[in-house]
């Protein structure tokens, strides 16, 4: 992503700074957490997000820091309790918070970081930004509740199947777009202009997630994941659409009772890509990620929008 480097590499290098100084602990313990979570942080996609849909609308202002803050600090407090929720011993090839630290200190750390947040934007008035994320950390708790519910059922059509994808993983995406757009703006069109794009990436990368877990190829974890957490994504809902009863039956039998066995996950694997499933996903994946880059359009070609279609096409294009 080097056009994404040429046009927000120095505010992404400040940024970097000002988020260490937000998440600064009071006591020892906390300190030397928060200094592991930065030490490990991933790639930074949102607040890539956040800044280059300000550059595009508007220009980087003091806000715009605080937003792409602000992100990515509920960000990682979300990512700090699924961990606890998974029981995952590992992040980001690291061990996670509760792993080292156990649950009670994992899950008091994520409030630590949500608090952080909220502070960050009540100390400097940016009232309409904490909206737009509050509401995105409402969507995702709901767009969780709801899979989960479904899980246990295995009857999520594809429409309920969009509905938490968009509550549980755009809905972040969307928000950082929109509050990098506002803080630039303090204009609420433009804000939801950009929401609806990034809403749009958020699906479409929530697709090509998804689709991992049906490949061949090395991603960084193995496939089958989604079937053993008993989750149904858009290629299996699809197959399950397109066979024939007798095959549908067996699908569910194994989702519901074989999950854990190797064998029989492949089994369902092999369903997939025999009824279309990939090539429907990955067709719908690509409507959403042009649906995203047609909304740019409104906006004047620049080195931004262009680092903008640059970082779309790498979230979603991505091998791992």
């Amino acid at each position: 992503m080097d056009l994404v480097q040429q046009v927000i590499g120095a505010e992404l290098a400040v940024f970097e700074r000002k988020f260490s100084d937000s998440v600064k602990g009071s006591n020892p313990l906390l300190d030397r957490i928060m200094k592991f979570i930065i030490k490990r942080k991933g790639k930074q996609m949102r607040p890539m997000f956040v800044f280059l849909s300000a550059k595009i609308a508007g220009e980087i202002k003091e806000p715009t820091y605080r937003a792409a803050s602000l992100i990515e600090l509920l960000h990682t407090a979300t990512l700090v309790h699924d961990d606890v929720v998974d029981n995952a011993m590992m992040r980001r090839n690291f061990f996670s918070i509760n792993a080292l630290w156990k649950n009670k200190i994992a899950v008091l750390v994520g409030d630590y970081l949500l608090a952080k947040g909220l502070l960050l934007s009540l100390e400097n008035d940016d009232y309409q930004i904490l909206k737009i994320t509050s509401r995105a950390v409402k969507e995702m708790s709901e767009g969780e509740l709801l899979q989960m519910e479904k899980a246990r059922k295995l009857d999520i059509k594809e429409d309920i199947y969009f509905e938490i994808i968009r509550s549980k993983t755009a809905s972040l995406l969307s928000s950082a777009c929109s509050a990098g757009a506002f803080s630039s703006t303090n204009d609420l069109e433009t804000s939801e202009h950009f929401r609806l794009f990034g809403e749009k990436v958020g699906i479409a990368f929530q697709i090509k997630d998804d689709l991992f877990d049906y490949g061949q190829d090395n991603v960084g974890k193995p496939t089958g994941i989604d079937i053993k957490e008993k989750k149904m994504t858009l290629p299996l809902i699809y197959t399950l659409q397109k066979a024939d009863d007798n095959i549908k039956r067996k699908i569910i039998y194994i989702v519901k009772n074989q999950n854990t066995d190797k064998r029989k996950v492949a089994e369902v694997i092999d369903y997939v890509h025999q009824h279309g499933g990939i090539a429907y996903a990955a067709e719908k994946m690509n409507v959403y990620k042009q649906e995203a880059l047609q909304l740019l359009d409104k906006y004047p070609d620049s080195p931004a929008r262009q680092a903008m279609i640059q970082l779309v096409n790498y979230a979603i294009d991505r091998k791992y």
